[in-house]
């Protein structure tokens, strides 16, 4: 295939002005197909990442990378904080209670999951503190029964800053009148943001001090959340600490704990892939009807270079050239394309915006105002690869029957 005279006629047949413009024409169109499936893959792709990215750092803003529990409660949960804070790639640790709970104010409920926090601590494990709208983390203190509320629900129990709501817990009180759940008063001293549902709207924070009373802990902990260096290594580091502290405690990761929604990110982003190739397939199919015309356009050629001694091979190298350049330009082409516009979506998508007056992303729905986009060079070298390859197998067909010319049947009537 790149034997000199191969690629030199292949890409004078490139570039040649052929009697028949349609031929050129179609070429054009394969170039531009092409080109116009890799610039839409990239930057769908990096809109997806970007999305992904976001979602992910929202989450694991307020998740853990890995957490430690015991169903009984950490008895001397300062030794093990001490132990695993030795862990070289964990860089964060904090102690927490957590409590599946049900919140009133005047008739109003709502499920929550309050966790107890120590404020000095959770600052290594968490971004609670810069997602506040009101008050502050540190409002929280041993026996002042204080509460952080996520937005949507202080909205839904209809409370603010300084208003009481009522905690029931799990735990259970015998009274005279029967067993009861334990209720507790808690003044809202803050209202955080985070921009996911389920954080604003079914979580809260305590004081871990207020929040072991309440389980009848006493000093205990619930368990401690930690912080990784690299969180894509938290299924190993999890596994490490878990032996090291000889399986007295269950570690569980954040990929487990976010499994089946990080997993469905994962089916969405790999089924829009397949499905946006579909535009680059139907380019490489005319990168085959182009050479099968050029190839019934240039017969006499073919027989002249057959006569002169050019072997079937050599022949099919010629015709294969000329698609493999097609391919190629339209495939750098959009490569560039691509990445440029996907570095460049968020203000292209403001100026659209501006310019008639319309809003794509409501942030009262989406908690995104802005496109997020993130060009990831393993996309758009697996982009690139497929679409080129793709485009050279859609040039043997054609130049395998150029290469089966008869040169005298070619020349009849020449």
């Amino acid at each position: 295939m790149f034997h000199p005279l191969s690629v030199f006629v292949g890409l004078r047949y490139t570039r040649a002005k052929r009697r028949n413009h349609f031929i050129s024409f179609i070429s054009m169109i394969s170039m531009l197909g092409i080109m116009l499936g890799i610039v839409a893959l990239i930057v769908v792709l990096s809109v997806m990442n970007g999305f992904h990215k976001e979602i992910q750092e929202r989450i694991l803003g307020m998740a853990s990378h890995a957490t430690l529990t015991d169903p009984n409660g950490i008895e001397d949960w300062n030794a093990v904080l001490k132990q695993v804070r030795a862990v070289p790639e964990v860089v964060g640790a904090a102690p927490f209670v957590e409590i599946e709970s049900m919140l009133m104010n005047a008739g109003r409920t709502n499920g929550a999951i309050i966790r107890g926090i120590l404020p000095e601590e959770e600052d290594q494990v968490s971004d609670l503190r810069e997602d506040m709208v009101a008050g502050s983390v540190d409002d929280l203190v041993p026996d002042g029964f204080n509460i952080i509320l996520g937005r949507e629900l202080a909205a839904v129990l209809d409370v603010g800053i300084g208003d009481k709501v009522t905690l029931v817990t799990p735990q259970l009180n015998a009274t005279p009148v029967g067993v009861m759940p334990r209720l507790k008063a808690f003044t809202v001293t803050g209202i955080f943001e985070v921009g996911m549902a389920d954080y604003d709207r079914g979580a809260g924070f305590i004081h871990m001090h207020d929040a072991a009373k309440l389980m009848r802990l006493g000093g205990a902990a619930g368990g401690i959340r930690l912080k990784l260096e690299d969180m894509w290594d938290a299924p190993l580091v999890a596994r490490e600490i878990e032996y090291g502290l000889d399986g007295l405690y269950r570690v569980t990761d954040w990929t487990q704990m976010h499994r089946n929604f990080f997993a469905a990110l994962r089916t969405e982003k790999r089924m829009m892939t397949i499905i946006l190739f579909l535009i680059v397939a139907v380019a490489a199919f005319n990168i085959v009807s182009t050479l099968v015309m050029v190839v019934t356009d240039k017969r006499a050629d073919i027989a002249v270079l057959r006569t002169l001694g050019a072997s079937p091979g050599r022949v099919m190298a010629i015709f294969m050239v000329q698609g493999t350049a097609i391919g190629l330009a339209g495939t750098l082409l959009g490569i560039v394309g691509g990445v440029l516009l996907g570095w460049n979506v968020e203000p292209i998508v403001a100026a659209i915006e501006r310019a008639f007056s319309v809003h794509f992303l409501d942030p009262s729905i989406y908690y995104i105002s802005a496109l997020p986009s993130d060009v990831q060079a393993s996309d758009v070298v697996a982009i690139s690869l497929g679409a080129f390859l793709m485009s050279v197998l859609a040039t043997l067909y054609p130049a395998w029957r150029a290469s089966r010319t008869d040169p005298a049947e070619a020349l009849r009537y020449e």
